[in-house]
């Protein structure tokens, strides 16, 4: 276990890659293979032949695309999470020398397959059992599961150390801060400053995000992503949970971390030394360049995105976020600072809330009002301790989702009221 600064024993923490070494092909495994986190994997490694050989490749319910990836990338196996789907899978792959295999179970088995490098990119808390899996096995795990340190920080970090793994964080603002203190003395931090987008509603007033509709909520600006991670981008929620992720990953106390919202998304973080000097990583809004940082570590890949031209983009501004209009981030801030059982019961309110209001039970301004009644009841409800292992994990993340079911109603109500 490391060490903070003052020499106290220190909570688990993320052993960080460092760009090192020689390059060699890897041997990968994508979970969560047909989502976009996958999907840019994938198409980086056919981007650069050679670098990789295909393992397992996995996904939830989307068979005929799993069937078409496993031919293209010559995988060893295919595995589908959804049983009823596995027939699909089996016939599309027939004749092919690629195993296939169906339900939960199967898939953390290829999570568990020898390999060099795994992509955790299954959403939610489906992909908990696997990355657990894959970080008990020793090799270069690149998360993209933000359940993995929001709701399972310690425990997670307990696996991936007894595992020997190396965690290799995707989100493009984690990549930016590893990118950034690469070769700096971690005494020598002060801050960290994770960027946000502002999302689509960034100049909008209280009253017109009361009457915000999910279609609108889902026409990010600058990112293309899967639905629910574009919510919690127009709530800020998305950036409360990477404060959290932050925490763990990086070796700064909670009072280090911070926010700051900058419509461009070209400065994805920014860290702050003893000396005054501020280093940002800078980039185009494209999940390829993190993609493509961990999944050459120990060095770099060529990745076809857009080069920037500062010229033209002419200016890059920043401004402090609003918690009065996006107390979603206040709410995360808050759980943060709280610890033990209350991120896991903040990841689990949010998402039954963003599923609410994607399905128009719930307005806009009443997902942060869900997890903010949620947090106040679980205490009491749930407990406040910190689940120690996966299974207790698993048990708190399904009590505060039944919590936030039932307190459901209470918020329907007021906000028709």
């Amino acid at each position: 276990m490391r060490l903070t600064r003052n020499g106290a024993s220190a909570r688990p923490q993320a052993e960080l890659g460092a760009v090192t070494g020689q390059s060699t092909r890897k041997r990968v495994s994508v979970l969560g293979a047909t989502g976009s986190i996958g999907e840019n994997t994938l198409d980086l490694i056919a981007r650069n032949p050679g670098c990789a050989e295909i393992v397992a490749l996995t996904a939830n319910t989307n068979a005929a695309r799993l069937a078409e990836l496993a031919l293209q990338h010559d995988a060893e196996m295919a595995v589908i999470g959804d049983p009823d789907q596995y027939q699909t899978l089996k016939d599309a792959l027939a004749g092919t020398k690629i195993a296939v295999a169906a339900g939960e179970g199967a898939v953390v088995e290829a999570a568990r397959a020898p390999t060099d490098w795994v992509m955790a990119a299954i959403v939610g808390a489906a992909g908990l059992r696997p990355a657990f899996a894959a970080a008990e096995q020793g090799l270069a795990l690149a998360l993209a599961n933000k359940e993995c340190l929001v709701s399972a920080g310690e425990a997670f970090l307990r696996a991936v150390e007894a595992g020997g793994s190396t965690l290799l964080p995707v989100d493009s603002e984690h990549s930016a801060a590893q990118q950034a203190m690469q070769g700096h003395p971690q005494d020598a931090i002060e801050r960290i400053l994770l960027t946000a987008s502002g999302g689509p509603f960034r100049e909008w007033t209280l009253e017109q995000l009361r009457q915000a509709r999910p279609e609108q909520a889902l026409k990010h600006p600058n990112w293309e992503m899967g639905q629910k991670i574009t919510i919690d981008s127009a709530t800020l929620m998305n950036k409360g949970l990477e404060l959290i992720e932050a925490y763990y990953l990086f070796p700064v106390e909670k009072a280090q971390l911070g926010v700051v919202v900058h419509p461009q998304s070209i400065v994805h973080c920014l860290v702050e030394y003893c000396d005054g000097s501020v280093l940002a990583q800078m980039g185009a809004p494209d999940m390829r360049t993190p993609i493509a940082f961990a999944l050459a570590w120990p060095e770099r890949m060529c990745a076809p995105t857009e080069r920037l031209d500062l010229a033209r983009i002419g200016q890059l501004t920043f401004e402090a976020p609003d918690a009065t209009r996006f107390p979603a981030l206040r709410l995360a801030h808050e759980a943060m600072e709280a610890g033990g059982s209350a991120p896991t019961v903040l990841n689990a309110a949010n998402e039954i809330a963003v599923a609410a209001f994607l399905n128009k039970r719930i307005g806009f301004m009443g997902i942060p009002a869900l997890i903010a009644r949620t947090l106040d009841r679980a205490a009491g409800e749930i407990g406040t301790a910190a689940p120690e292992t996966l299974d207790e994990v698993l048990a708190t993340d399904q009590q505060a989702r039944q919590l936030a079911q039932d307190l459901l109603p209470e918020v329907m109500r007021a906000e028709a009221g």
